[in-house]
């Protein structure tokens, strides 16, 4: 058996502000990690910390990119899932798979603008943050029981899901 991570954050940028007055929710952004220590994380998002509106497949850190410029107001929730050693393999080969061929990929503004209506726009070859951490996990035979539109705020409703750390990104793994 092997653990993912599912990090939930909210950056305090003014889209994300946008985001949760909007929904009403904690957190704007979801991310996947293959690792506690989140090396290998990757979502959906700014392609570059200081352009809100540019978005696509992003390797994402604690000390670098949109987080690490954010580094004073994001916080998060961070969450472990157990999941077999041929889902975890399974896993990493399609989030290698999208990192490769990652300019053949979108960000799905439309769709992200629609799951605010809580209506689903599904279009191929594009992802917001929570319609792609869904879709690895399914390409990985994970039971996920998740809604068709998606939104980062619903991870936390998954079945043996684990709480590991609360507060400041940029503190994670300090303690």
């Amino acid at each position: 058996m092997k653990k993912i991570y599912i990090i939930l954050t909210f950056t305090g940028t003014a889209l994300s502000r946008i985001i949760k007055l909007t929904t009403r929710v904690e957190f704007a952004h979801v991310s996947i990690a293959l690792d506690e220590e989140l090396k290998e994380m990757y979502s959906f998002g700014r392609l570059n910390p200081y352009i809100p509106f540019i978005g696509g497949f992003v390797h994402e850190g604690i000390d670098f990119g949109t987080f690490k410029r954010f580094e004073k107001t994001t916080t998060t929730n961070i969450y472990s899932l157990e999941v077999s050693d041929y889902q975890y393999k399974k896993l990493k080969r399609k989030i290698q798979f999208v990192s490769k061929f990652k300019s053949n990929y979108k960000f799905n503004v439309l769709g992200l603008i629609f799951a605010k209506f809580n209506k689903n726009l599904h279009r191929e070859d594009c992802f917001y943050c929570a319609e792609f951490v869904k879709h690895v996990m399914e390409e990985a035979n994970i039971e996920l029981n998740l809604p068709d539109c998606i939104t980062p705020e619903d991870f936390k409703k998954l079945n043996n899901i684990e709480l590991l750390y609360s507060g400041m990104l940029k503190d994670y793994g300090k303690e």
